[in-house]
């Protein structure tokens, strides 16, 4: 229709410079106008209305039928979880949900897959962990959907592809077939990402370590190292981060014996405690193996040994504490440390949550079992005077650890002088327990 275009262009150019057109409408006389800025309002207003009241059919042609998805749409209560959680209610635990619903082979029920496309449409579009999860559990009646509006056509980057995806296909559809790929034979897909290093760029280079953090192992090492000296930060900052994760890694062993001097037991007549060495510098070797340095002018010294201790921290090994000290994690996390006790609980808190991704599950001592006892010990102890960062934190193992701690008399109750983040944390808990037994009695029955 000329005449939008025709009202925007006087639009741009101004009613003293250039006449307002009459929009091309039956039984519409504009008569004289008094005011021509009003006037094109008006004219636009009008034009508006007519355009979304209807237009022409140019043709009618029935949509294709779905194809019937056979797989089990989730239950009553489970469908209520969603609605409340893309209602606004924990939306960060969507990806969570979705995961076990797709894992006990159940879907997303027709009528939510409207407002969980449009979720996911908001994610990132090289390679979003959300969208890759709804086209999972949205079985074909979102691939359906997805053919009919482009702005869902996600879902169909993670539609089974061939080689044709790999070298013509678009960013999430690249990424599509590395992690099929990853999944079906882990040491084709490091063989495909070493040879197309050198030609990516910085965004495809990250891409590439996020697809092989998946099933990740000492096999892929070498790639890593190599990748700590790439001349982009963020490619050297997620290498250096899967390997600090990865057990057995020499990273690992290496910020091992940087932490252990930093750390010590000590005993005393009212009890142990915690006697804590910040490294003052960081140097070369450090800035390499990802440990931040700390600009000179970002506050105190004590500041910034407190920054340094809580990087290192939180790229030790887990094992490295409770082999040295000889204690469950625990009893390690109620030894007090002063006004250290913040940044060690922060620190540990990263670790644990980075090492659970390939935790060996050794029983007693594994990142889970440091997970549960750093939660148990901020909701009983309340981390008073903790930083920001130590909030964080908190909040980040609520959605991590075991759900479990969320089950009734699992956890006490925060204390009613408690700060609102320890509050949060156990509603969060409390809510993933009732979300993941709601699929399980669902898939039970």
């Amino acid at each position: 229709m000329s005449g939008w275009q025709d009202l925007v262009t006087a639009s741009l150019l101004g009613t003293e410079r250039a006449a307002v057109p009459a929009v091309p409408l039956p039984s519409t006389d504009p008569g004289i106008p008094a005011d021509p800025a009003a006037f094109l309002l008006d004219q636009a207003a009008l034009l508006t209305a007519a355009r979304r009241g209807g237009r022409r059919q140019e043709r009618a042609e029935p949509l294709a039928a779905a194809e019937p998805d056979t797989v089990p749409a989730v239950g009553r209560a489970a469908r209520r979880r969603l609605a409340r959680m893309l209602g606004g209610e924990h939306p960060d635990l969507l990806a969570e949900w979705l995961a076990a619903v797709a894992g006990r082979g159940r879907r997303v029920p027709a009528q939510s897959l409207p407002a969980l496309l449009h979720q996911g449409r908001r994610g990132s579009p090289a390679g979003s962990e959300l969208r890759r999860l709804v086209a999972a559990a949205g079985g074909t009646r979102a691939r359906w959907l997805a053919g009919l509006n482009p702005e869902w056509a996600f879902v169909l980057s993670y539609a089974p592809a061939g080689e044709e995806a790999w070298r013509l296909g678009d960013a999430a559809q690249r990424r599509g077939y590395l992690s099929a790929l990853r999944a079906r034979d882990p040491g084709a897909a490091r063989e495909l990402v070493a040879e197309n290093w050198d030609a990516a760029g910085p965004a495809e280079r990250v891409m590439f370590l996020d697809a092989l953090a998946d099933g990740l192992s000492l096999a892929e090492e070498s790639l890593l190292e190599a990748a700590l000296d790439d001349q982009h930060a963020r490619v050297r900052q997620d290498a250096a981060g899967l390997l600090a994760a990865l057990p057995g890694s020499a990273l690992a062993s290496r910020m091992a014996d940087r932490a252990r001097p930093r750390l010590h037991r000590q005993l005393g007549l009212e009890g142990d405690g915690l006697l804590v060495s910040p490294p003052c510098d960081c140097d070369a070797a450090m800035r390499r193996d990802g440990i931040t340095p700390v600009p000179r002018t970002s506050g105190s010294p004590l500041a910034a040994q407190a920054m340094l201790m809580l990087d290192l921290m939180a790229r030790t090994p887990l094992r490295t504490w409770t082999d040295r000290f000889e204690l469950t994690p625990a009893e390690i996390a109620g030894l007090p440390a002063g006004d250290w006790t913040p940044v060690l609980f922060t620190g540990w808190a990263r670790a644990a949550i980075a090492q659970s991704r390939y935790d060996s599950g050794s029983r007693g001592r594994g990142a889970w079992e440091w997970m549960a006892a750093l939660t148990t010990w901020a909701v009983r102890h309340g981390l008073h005077g903790g930083s920001a960062a130590a909030a964080e934190a908190l909040g980040q193992l609520a959605r991590r650890a075991d759900p479990v701690l969320g089950a009734p008399g699992a956890l006490p109750e925060p204390r009613p002088d408690a700060l609102p983040f320890l509050s949060d944390a156990v509603r969060v808990l409390r809510f993933r327990y009732q979300m993941l037994k709601e699929l399980h009695d669902d898939g039970a029955g």
